[in-house]
C-alpha cells in the first residue's frame, strides 16, 4: 500500500510536469502525487490530466481558478490528502530545485528515525545551493538565520520548501488559521509544529535553481516574510497564537 503522497503546486511549469512526475514515479518507493494548479495558462493543468491517463491510481490533480498562492494551494492540497489514508505528506516543487531522489531520504527520516517532520535542508552543513547568484544566496541565508532568531526555533533552514510531514501534524494544526499566502506559509508552518513540539529534523540536501520556467518570487512575498515572522512570534509571546 502506497502511504506518501507529493504536493506539487504548480503555475506555468509546462517545462517541468511531466518530468517531474516521470521522475518521482520511477523512484524504489512507490508515491503518489497531487498536482495543485492554479489555472496556468501554458496548459500545465492539461499536460497533467493527459498523464492521468497512464497513471490512473497514482497522479491526481486540483485545479483552481486563478493564482492564489503558494500557501493556499498547499493547504487545499493538505485538506484533499487528509480526507484519504496517507500517513506521509510532502511538499515539494515542480521544477526540479528539489530532487526527486531525496525523497525516500526524507520518507526514511520520519518513517525510521522518528522525526514528525523532516526538512530538505540547505544550510544544515554549509550552504548547498547550485547556480544561484550569490546575492540571492546570501538573502536566503541571512532571511533562515533571520527567523531562526526571531522564533527561537533550532532550524538551520526555516525558509525551505522541501518538507515531509506525517500525518498527525497537520491534523494537529488548524490549516483555516494559516495566515501566510507565499513563501512565509513554509516558516508558519514550522513554527507551529514548533509550538505544538514535535519533532523536526533536517536533512542535508543540495539545492539546483530552476533551469526552466520563471521563478515566482517577489517583493511582496519578500516583505510578507521579513514582518509577518515578528508579528507571529509576538503573538506566540501573548498566547494570541492559534494553532
Amino acid at each position: 500500500m502506497v502511504n506518501g503522497i507529493i504536493i506539487i503546486p504548480t503555475f506555468n511549469e509546462i517545462e517541468n510536469i511531466e518530468r517531474i512526475i516521470r521522475n518521482v514515479f520511477s523512484q524504489r518507493r512507490k508515491f503518489h502525487i497531487l498536482v495543485v494548479d492554479d489555472n496556468s495558462p501554458d496548459g500545465t493543468a492539461t499536460r497533467v490530466r493527459t498523464l492521468q491517463a497512464e497513471f490512473p491510481e497514482s497522479l491526481f490533480l486540483e485545479e483552481r481558478m486563478g493564482k492564489e498562492g503558494l500557501g493556499t494551494a498547499y493547504i487545499q492540497g493538505f485538506k484533499w490528502v487528509l480526507k484519504r489514508d496517507y500517513e506521509y505528506v510532502f511538499e515539494m516543487d515542480a521544477d526540479f530545485s528539489h530532487n526527486p531522489n531525496d525523497l525516500i531520504r526524507l520518507y526514511n527520516t520520519c518513517r525510521r528515525d522518528g522525526a514528525d517532520v523532516a526538512i530538505g535542508s540547505r544550510y544544515i552543513t554549509g550552504v548547498n545551493v547550485i547556480n544561484w547568484p550569490m546575492n540571492r544566496v546570501l538573502m536566503s541565508w541571512l532571511a533562515s538565520r533571520y527567523v531562526r532568531f526571531i522564533t527561537g526555533m533550532d532550524i538551520q533552514d526555516t525558509t525551505a520548501g522541501f518538507v515531509c510531514y506525517k500525518r498527525e501534524v497537520l491534523e494537529a494544526i488548524d490549516l483555516d488559521r494559516i495566515q501566510f499566502v507565499g513563501y512565509a506559509f513554509q516558516i508558519e508552518m514550522k513554527f507551529k509544529a514548533y509550538l505544538l513540539k514535535y519533532k523536526i529534523k533536517e536533512v542535508p540536501v543540495i539545492f539546483t535553481d530552476r533551469t526552466m520556467g520563471t521563478s515566482k518570487m517577489s517583493g511582496s512575498i519578500i516583505s510578507e516574510a521579513v514582518f509577518g515572522v515578528i508579528k507571529m512570534k509576538l503573538k506566540s509571546l501573548l498566547n494570541r497564537i492559534k494553532v
